[in-house]
């Protein structure tokens, strides 16, 4: 990582945005054409919060994220899971692990995980043995907005005890948490935290804010705001795409400014979630927006967004 501390000292010398570096701390690497990814490689395809996404449905790899950066100076790379086979969770952590072997990326991954499956201590053993995976990532049952319920419990769920049980054994696997559910259900996701403070549980995409009229902002906003509370919960400026609606700074602010109030500079990581965006952005205006609402605040602070945080959470150096 001898470009990143180069990157470091070159942008806190200089302030020039164009040397600020970037530890993407969400984005996917996939060979479909060789991997098994279902939801990429099926038909027909599956329901998804974009819509249509038939053109990432294909081979993404650490060439193809380099000419997608653009201008952006990329130092460091965490990927998440890309919905591998389920049969098999450590399959892609194995193949990621050679990827990186091969090309030095990425430096970290999220892995994929069962919490409520017989597996669990089995992919967890497995995942010891695997030192890129630093956090994992089960996507729990969730309900949509207008049928949640305070106290709401399903099997599969955040609240589901065989699924809890499994969450319990992170810690002392030493691994984090990625957690996707939409913001109705972080009272569930404080819970967690409450639980089993001895765990980092890292929201991702925000909280999910799809909805961007002013009652549903105001009621994403107090819902992150109370997890803000738990010292042990960080949270991912990432996936805020609105179908429909171009990728401005407009847009993102008060997501971003809300985020940045609520945790801080310290507990908050920008990241691209590429391709995926990818279906509403270019990764060019994804971090120029990031870079845009992010003008006004000193060096050091740009620094924990884009690079610092995620190297400290991931252990990167």
């Amino acid at each position: 990582m001898d470009q990143l501390q180069a990157s470091r000292t070159a942008y806190l010398a200089s302030g020039d945005e164009a040397l600020l570096p970037i530890v993407d701390a969400h984005h996917h690497f996939w060979d479909i054409a060789h991997n098994p990814h279902p939801w990429l490689q099926q038909r027909p395809r599956i329901a998804f919060r974009y819509g249509d996404y038939e053109s990432i449905c294909r081979d993404f790899l650490p060439e193809d994220y380099a000419r997608a950066a653009g201008p952006h100076r990329v130092v460091g790379h965490v990927v998440m899971e890309g919905e591998w086979d389920r049969a098999d969770p450590v399959g892609e952590a194995r193949w990621m692990s050679a990827l990186a072997a091969r090309c030095g990326q990425p430096q970290a991954m999220a892995a994929q995980i069962w919490l409520d499956r017989d597996d669990v201590g089995e992919v967890l053993a497995q995942y010891a043995g695997l030192p890129l995976v630093r956090s994992v990532r089960h996507k729990p049952r969730c309900t949509p907005r207008a049928e949640y319920r305070a106290g709401w419990a399903e099997p599969g769920s955040m609240r589901c005890p065989r699924w809890r049980d499994g969450y319990a054994r992170l810690s002392g696997a030493g691994l984090m948490f990625e957690l996707q559910a939409p913001w109705w259900h972080m009272e569930e996701a404080m819970e967690l935290a409450r639980d089993f403070p001895a765990t980092t549980l890292i929201v991702n995409h925000a909280g999910l804010p799809a909805e961007r009229d002013d009652a549903s902002l105001a009621a994403w906003r107090r819902a992150m705001e109370r997890l803000a509370e738990a010292p042990n919960v960080m949270v991912k400026i990432s996936g805020l795409g609105v179908p429909g609606r171009a990728w401005t700074a407009e847009l993102q602010r008060p997501v971003v400014e809300a985020l940045l109030a609520a945790f801080g500079t310290q507990r908050c990581i920008f990241a691209s979630n590429f391709p995926v965006d990818g279906l509403l952005a270019s990764l060019d205006q994804i971090f120029q927006v990031f870079k845009t609402l992010t003008r006004q605040l000193p060096p050091r602070q740009r620094l924990a967004l884009f690079c610092d945080n995620a190297c400290r959470i991931y252990g990167l150096h």
